[in-house]
C-alpha cells in the first residue's frame, strides 16, 4: 500500500461560536481573538508542503469554526487551485447568503454540518447554545439554495443514543448528499462524558450496515468507527460495501490532522504531535515520523493482536490511548471475542485505490471507443473524491457500455448515483 495522504482534517482554529461538551479541541468561545494559530502565509506554505506528498488529497477545512477566520476564503481558494478537493466541516450558524457564494466561489466542494439530534432543545444543550439548532437548520437552507453539497454529522452520545434511526431520515429529508455518523472519544472537553456502551456501540454500527443502502442519493456510514467493516464481513461476506468502504483506523498511513499551531497528529482524538510545521517540511513529517511508521506496520497488543479482523478493523486507536494509555493496545469498544489459535486473518482487498489516479490503458481506451463524456459530467466526476474517483469512473463507463450508451452526461450520474454512491464510497453531486 502506498503511504500517501488521502484526506487530511485541518483544524485552523480554536475560535469558536459554541461551546459543544463534546469538543476534542477544546475550542475557545471567542469570536476576535486569535489564539496560536498560522497565518496566512504560513497557512500557504504548508498548503504547498501537503501538495508535494498528494495534490489531489481531500483537505477539511475545520476549526473551532471555520468561517470565524476572516482568511478562510483565501485558504481555500488557494487550495483549491493547488488542486485539493476542499472540504469544510462546520456548526452551519454562519452559512447564510453571503458566506455560501463565497465559499463556493473559493473552490469549497461541500461542507459537513454538524447536528446531533431532531430535537432542537437536546441539540442545543449539546452544544451550548440556546437557538443553534434552529441557525445550523437556516445555514443548511442557505447552502441549498445555492446548490453547495452538504452531509449531516452525527456525534453518537447517551443523549442521542435511542434518536439514531430518526436522525438518518430527516436527514435523507433534508436532501443532504451523506449522513456520517461519529463516535465519542472521551477527549478534549469530553474527557469526562460518558459514553455509550460497547453494546449499543455494536448495535448502533450493525443498524447503521442494515439500512446504508435503503437512502436513494444519500450515503449512510459510520466514521471513526474501525469495527464497521468487519461486521459488514460477519452480516454479508459478499457484501459490496467491503470492497468499496475503506475499513480501519487510517490514521497516520492515508490521514492525520493539523492542529491550529501546526502540529501534525495521527487524528483529532490523539494529541501525540509528531512535529509542528513551523519547525519542519509537512513532506519530512509525514514520511518520516516514527510514530506514523508504527501506523503503517502496527504490532497490536491484547486481543487485537490474534483477531482475524485485525486487517478490517484493527480497533480505535485512540480510544485504547484515551482510555488505558496504549496506542497500539486492545480497543475497549470492542465486544468481539477472537477465535484463540486462529491463524487465518480475514482482509478484503478495496477497489478504491489510494494512490493517484492512473491513466487508462490502452486496453480499456480501446474498449471504450465510441463512449464520450459531456464537459459538464466531467466537471461532475472532480468532484468526487480521489480515491474513489477511478472506481466510480469505471463503473460509470461500464454501466454505459452494457447499456449501449455513448454519452455520459449528468442527467445519467444523476441516474445512477446512489448505485455507486453506497457500494464506493464516492458519489455523483446533484448539481
Amino acid at each position: 500500500m502506498a503511504f500517501e495522504t488521502y484526506v487530511i482534517s485541518w483544524n485552523l482554529t480554536k475560535r469558536c461560536n459554541l461551546r459543544c461538551t463534546h469538543c476534542y479541541l477544546d475550542a475557545s468561545f471567542l469570536t476576535g481573538d486569535v489564539v496560536d494559530e498560522l497565518s496566512y502565509a504560513e497557512c500557504r506554505k504548508l498548503i504547498d508542503q501537503m501538495a508535494e506528498v498528494n495534490p489531489h488529497a481531500c483537505l477539511i477545512l475545520t476549526g473551532g469554526e471555520p468561517l470565524l477566520r476572516e482568511d478562510i476564503y483565501c485558504i481555500a481558494s488557494y487550495a483549491n487551485d493547488k488542486g485539493f478537493m476542499v472540504v469544510m466541516g462546520t456548526n452551519g450558524l454562519l452559512l447564510n447568503d453571503t458566506t455560501v457564494p463565497k465559499m463556493l466561489d473559493a473552490g469549497i466542494k461541500g461542507i459537513g454540518v454538524s447536528l446531533d439530534s431532531i430535537h432542537p432543545e437536546t441539540h442545543d444543550r449539546l452544544r451550548g447554545l440556546s437557538g443553534s439548532w434552529e441557525k445550523a437548520i437556516s445555514g443548511i437552507e442557505a447552502a441549498k439554495k445555492y446548490n453547495l453539497d452538504f452531509q449531516i454529522q452525527t456525534t453518537v452520545t447517551k443523549d442521542n443514543y435511542d434518536e439514531i434511526p430518526k436522525m438518518i431520515d430527516f436527514a435523507h429529508k433534508l436532501d443532504a448528499t451523506g449522513f456520517y455518523l461519529f463516535f465519542l472519544v472521551c477527549t478534549g472537553r469530553g474527557e469526562k462524558m460518558t459514553d455509550i456502551t460497547p453494546k449499543q456501540y455494536e448495535e448502533v454500527l450493525s443498524y447503521v450496515y442494515k439500512v446504508h443502502g435503503n437512502y436513494n442519493g444519500m450515503m449512510v456510514r459510520a466514521k471513526c468507527a474501525p469495527h464497521f467493516k468487519r461486521i459488514a464481513y460477519q452480516i454479508d461476506k459478499n457484501s459490496p460495501l467491503l470492497k468499496g468502504y475503506v475499513g480501519g483506523c487510517r490514521a497516520g498511513t492515508n490521514y492525520c490532522r493539523i492542529t491550529p499551531g501546526g502540529d501534525i497528529t495521527p487524528c483529532p482524538y490523539m494529541p501525540n504531535s509528531v512535529g509542528n510545521v513551523k519547525a519542519k517540511d509537512f513532506k519530512e513529517i509525514w514520511h518520516d515520523a516514527g510514530l506514523f511508521q508504527q501506523f503503517r506496520y502496527p504490532k497490536y497488543e491484547g486481543k487485537c493482536e490474534y483477531c482475524e479482523f485485525k486487517l478490517l478493523c484493527g480497533g480505535c486507536r485512540a480510544r485504547a490511548l484515551a482510555v488505558n494509555n496504549n496506542t497500539f493496545g486492545e480497543d475497549p469498544w470492542c465486544n468481539y471475542e477472537p477465535v484463540k489459535g486462529n491463524t487465518h486473518i480475514i482482509n478484503i482487498a478495496t477497489a478504491i485505490q489510494f494512490g493517484l489516479e492512473k491513466e487508462s490503458s490502452d486496453e480499456d481506451k480501446d474498449n471504450n471507443k465510441g463512449l464520450s463524456w459531456t464537459p459538464e459530467a466531467q466537471e461532475r466526476l472532480k468532484k468526487i473524491p480521489f480515491f474513489a474517483r477511478g472506481i466510480a469512473k469505471q463503473g460509470l463507463e461500464k454501466h454505459a457500455l452494457d447499456n449501449s450508451i455513448k454519452l455520459i452526461t449528468p442527467e445519467l450520474m444523476d441516474e445512477l448515483r446512489s448505485k455507486f454512491a453506497n457500494s464506493f464510497g464516492g458519489r455523483f453531486t446533484k448539481k
